[in-house]
């Protein structure tokens, strides 16, 4: 069957018919072997624009995937407010290494030139080389950390989970500027060209915050990302989400990316204004299992109603590419 890939992803997200399934990672999408192919490897593919967009195609071109995306980590934001990172290595994503507000979040403000500094202007460039390689054929995702997890990476994550029950003001002071950042961010994202945005908040998920704390601090805030965002938007929320699905539906995004842990087919009752995005295992399935074993499992997504077959969560880098192309021919061969 002829399809347009980026057409189908978008009208997937934009909540009208299709006749096949999207099958694209809204997470992370690189992995060793693609590096190795294409020699485009971290650290040096994480700030490179050219190395970044190889190792972004690289996902569609070696790995089957009908989108691509940037960049392949949460740390962005982070780095041009103060943290230090460290960039990692080739099978490891960078990390944060310090939490400047970890003491007193009321200090934090957001700098004029923020989207001048740091990774970003690289990012945007990387945007305009897949811009001109995918053309009409591909949507480009741009990825980004979601405003708790901003907030976690500038305090400390016990910090931040600490303040919700001894300092709630301190919540508030770290939250409205991560949230700032957030979205003048994700607004620049957009207006370089990427056609679907994505928000990954991981702090948010239920196994480090209880879903009353979620309705406290986060549920609004992405609700006030979402709509500040013109066009096409996705959030992911690691773990086990049941529990906040409705929250999460309240916010506003198209897309909700969920885990193997939950249940598709109640996922999709419990929330009727977005699509549910998932949910094949990244730990268990693409990483460790074999290729007839994603296939399996992603045809058992397909059973449940899923909206877009993606992995459940970003990619391991040491995932064998066999299984991520794994992905694809079991939508084709369901549709077969």
């Amino acid at each position: 069957m002829d399809i347009n890939a980026k057409e189908n992803l978008l009208k997937t997200l934009e909540g009208e018919d299709v006749e096949i399934t999207p099958a694209a990672s809204l997470t992370q999408t690189g992995t060793v072997e693609m590096m190795d192919k294409t020699g485009a490897a971290w650290p040096e593919a994480n700030s490179d624009p050219q190395k970044m967009a190889d190792l972004a195609l690289a996902a569609h071109e070696l790995g089957d995937l009908e989108a691509v995306r940037v960049p392949f980590g949460l740390t962005v934001q982070a780095e041009v407010l103060g943290c230090d990172i460290e960039m990692g290595k080739k099978d490891q994503q960078p990390s944060v290494e310090t939490h400047p507000y970890s003491d007193d979040p009321s200090e934090l403000s957001i700098p004029d030139d923020f989207l001048e500094k740091g990774r970003i202007p690289k990012i945007f460039e990387a945007i305009d080389i897949l811009k001109e390689e995918v053309g009409d054929e591909l949507a480009i995702i741009g990825g980004l950390a979601g405003p708790g997890t901003l907030a976690s990476h500038l305090s400390g994550t016990e910090n931040f989970m600490r303040w919700f029950v001894t300092d709630p003001d301190k919540v508030e002071q770290i939250m409205e500027p991560s949230l700032e950042a957030c979205i003048k961010y994700s607004k620049a994202l957009v207006d370089n060209g990427i056609d679907i945005l994505s928000v990954c908040d991981p702090v948010s998920s239920p196994e480090l915050l209880s879903p009353d704390m979620f309705d406290q601090a986060i549920r609004d805030a992405l609700k006030e990302l979402s709509s500040s965002v013109k066009g096409n938007h996705v959030l992911h929320i690691c773990g086990d989400t049941t529990k906040i699905l409705e929250s999460m539906n309240e916010t506003g995004f198209a897309g909700l990316s969920i885990e193997e842990k939950v249940n598709v087919k109640k996922a999709k009752k419990k929330v009727e204004d977005a699509r549910i995005i998932g949910t094949v295992s990244t730990a268990s399935t693409i990483l460790s299992g074999s290729p007839d074993e994603v296939k399996e499992e992603a045809k058992d997504c397909l059973d449940s109603g899923i909206d877009v077959l993606a992995p459940s969560c970003g990619i391991a880098p040491s995932s064998p590419l066999e299984n991520i192309k794994a992905l694809k021919e079991a939508r084709d061969e369901y549709y077969s």
